[in-house]
């Protein structure tokens, strides 16, 4: 197997240990951190291939560790808190996070999500589907899981990069937010619209701001979401 280093960041020292054991049992290499501080000297140091969150840490909250760190990386990061609240999960996706799970968590469903995000973030590429991809000014490489517009390069979560490339493969034809979930999660769409919803939002604002003054996904009514036009505008 490659060698994939995986971030575990909990204060509970024992919990710690567990997702290690879980995690280097099935041959990955961990690091623990035990406070949001701790966690933010390590990912700026070396570059990690996911992280595993919990949200109350001292330190650093693992809100602001998210927010700081997805300003320079694109790591898949999964959260795994105590905060059940539907308020919780909607901040910690819309700030950047890829996935959440609750505690108490099941073993085997931490080990199966971690290798999904490991999948998506690695070897995302649909049949067919070109390395590089353009819309206007907006650009996509696969290769090198990079997004830019006109030149300015925006930083994007394995998700959001994941929904962009899906939408810039067809740009003509109009997902629906269980077909977007189904292609992009890898798992049954249970109807919960507000996933699909904050990851949208969260990228649109991400181009917006590095391009304004243009529509780079538009809202079909009725149906979902699909690439904007991809011709100059007046």
């Amino acid at each position: 197997m490659e060698n994939i280093h995986i971030l575990v960041v909990e204060d509970d020292a024992d919990i710690n240990r567990l997702l290690c054991t879980i995690l280097e049992g099935a041959g990955y290499s961990c690091r623990s951190a035990f406070s949001g501080s701790e966690a933010m000297l390590w990912a700026e140091k070396y570059d990690y291939d996911l992280v595993l969150l919990d949200l109350m840490l001292p330190g650093l909250t693992g809100e602001e560790f998210i927010h700081r760190i997805r300003a320079g990386k694109t790591m898949p990061i999964i959260v795994l808190s105590a905060k059940v609240a539907v308020e919780d999960r909607v901040n910690a996706l819309g700030l950047g996070a890829d996935d959440y799970i609750t505690k108490p968590f099941d073993n085997r469903e931490v080990l199966a999500r971690v290798e999904a995000q490991l999948r998506r973030s690695r070897s995302f590429s649909p049949a067919g589907g070109g390395q590089e991809l353009a819309c206007g000014p907006l650009h996509l490489s696969r290769e090198d899981h990079t997004v830019s517009v006109d030149g300015v390069d925006v930083s994007l979560t394995s998700r959001e990069f994941a929904i962009l490339a899906l939408l810039m493969e067809h740009p003509k034809r109009a997902f629906s937010r269980a077909q977007i979930y189904e292609s992009v999660w890898g798992e049954e769409f249970m109807g919960d619209d507000n996933t699909v919803n904050v990851h949208v939002s969260n990228l649109r604002s991400k181009l917006a701001k590095a391009g304004p003054g243009r529509e780079y996904i538009k809202t079909v009514w009725g149906i979902g979401f699909k690439l904007g036009s991809c011709e100059a505008e007046a």
